[in-house]
């Protein structure tokens, strides 16, 4: 089955991929155990990097070599400045992206689970990082081939997507709770990348395939998505259910994996257009596969070869 949508050949953009959304600086704390309440233990590791969303989602497309923008908002403090120096030092452009005065950066508390690398994630994001539908920059929301975007600022989110669909330019939503706005920023796109209990949280069908189809047919997308982590994922797509096996590597740290499975799916529709889903979609396994090998979000994202040999050595 072909991919669904079709990309503006290359070259004919500035850009591959445009994200807009969230960037994060984010505090990992590894600790033997999940701490049961009233304990105390030592830290088995600490690290302050850089994450967020679509930030590291634009960043996968960067470090599987495609032209990468990120378009969103950092804080005027260090942390802003970190996140910003983050995405420049990986090739990332962020001549779209504004800094806003007297606000602190997002950030996120990152818990992990030394034995299984599963996370828990406490975030704080100050309100004037938020942008209005006003503030989203028409020509650089288009000035790429293909655009991601997430749904905390879900008005804003619509009108990028809307902006892209009058350029003729496929929109992939990361989705993960049900807001205000959501039915109309689904019905923008042309690919659902969703976390796993979206669809029936959405649809009221607690068969995830079923809960799938409905959201497919209600939004109109091409494919729908959900990530399952250590399951691999499943998708729909006209009318077909896919089953995506995962790929076995030694998990340090699950955080960032579902970014970066939207980075490689985005990578890998600008790299197959008019190829099969079901490529694009064991791709995108794999580079989120792959990113879970270090502490992170973006600390394990893979390069377009060792995607590649990873994809190999599972056919053998």
């Amino acid at each position: 089955m072909r991919i669904p949508f079709a990309v503006p050949p290359p070259g004919s953009k500035p850009f591959d991929v445009a994200g807009f959304g969230l960037n994060s600086i984010d505090l990992i704390a590894v600790v033997a155990e999940y701490p049961p309440p009233n304990s105390k233990q030592r830290l088995q590791r600490f690290a302050r990097v850089p994450g967020g969303q679509i930030a590291a989602s634009v960043v996968t497309c960067a470090k599987l070599g495609w032209r990468s923008r990120y378009i969103g908002s950092f804080g005027s403090d260090h942390l802003g400045v970190m996140a910003r120096e983050s995405l420049t030092a990986e090739g990332v452009d962020v001549a779209a992206a504004r800094t806003v005065p007297g606000a602190t950066n997002q950030f996120a508390m990152i818990l992990v689970d030394a034995r299984s690398g599963e996370r828990t994630v406490l975030w704080d994001c100050h309100p004037a990082l938020n942008m209005d539908p006003d503030d989203v920059p028409r020509d650089a929301v288009t000035s790429a081939r293909l655009l991601i975007v997430d749904c905390p600022q879900t008005p804003a989110s619509v009108r990028a997507a809307r902006y892209a669909r009058e350029a003729g330019v496929p929109t992939i939503v990361d989705v993960e709770k049900v807001r205000p706005g959501i039915a109309d920023l689904l019905q923008t796109a042309d690919a659902i990348i969703a976390a796993e209990d979206f669809p029936s949280a959405l649809t009221g069908h607690e068969d995830l395939g079923r809960a799938l189809e409905a959201l497919g047919r209600d939004s109109g997308a091409g494919v729908v998505c959900v990530t399952l982590g250590a399951a691999g994922s499943l998708a729909w797509c006209n009318g077909r259910e896919i089953r995506t096996r995962p790929f076995q590597v030694d998990c340090v740290d699950s955080s960032g994996a579902g970014d970066a499975f939207r980075g490689g799916f985005a990578a890998a529709c600008l790299g197959m257009a008019g190829g099969d889903i079901d490529d694009v979609l064991a791709y995108a396994n794999a580079v989120a596969a792959l990113n879970c090998r270090a502490l992170g979000a973006r600390g394990g994202l893979p390069t377009a070869a060792e995607v590649e040999s990873l994809l190999v050595h599972a056919k053998l």
